[in-house]
């Protein structure tokens, strides 16, 4: 089995990500051979909370054109996972970004 730092790699802050935190949901970019039970038992083990539900997809990398060169050159793709908690519960990443917005 995987280490729970192995599997979370880091969260996602943007601005829909913040938006879906206050209802709940947080966003983190994972290993992608994870699966959900893992992500689920990581994300319980590394912040003490109740995890109800977690969505996963895989984002492909964007290919560019080197104009110089004509090299056709693509980013890394990476896995997404967003989890949703139990009702009342908070991860406090999510929170400090939250108050410096506001």
């Amino acid at each position: 089995m995987k280490q729970i730092y192995e599997i979370i790699k880091k969260p996602i802050i943007s601005e829909q990500s913040l938006r879906d935190a206050e209802s709940g949901k947080y966003t983190f970019v994972v290993e992608k051979s994870s699966s959900k039970d893992e992500i689920k038992k990581a994300i319980e083990g590394m912040f003490s909370v109740s995890v109800t539900r977690v969505m996963t997809n895989i984002v492909k990398g964007n290919r560019t054109r080197m104009t110089k060169k004509r090299k056709v050159v693509s980013d890394s793709s990476y896995k997404k996972a967003r989890v949703s908690l139990k009702k009342g519960e908070k991860l406090d990443i999510f929170d400090e970004h939250l108050e410096s917005i506001k």
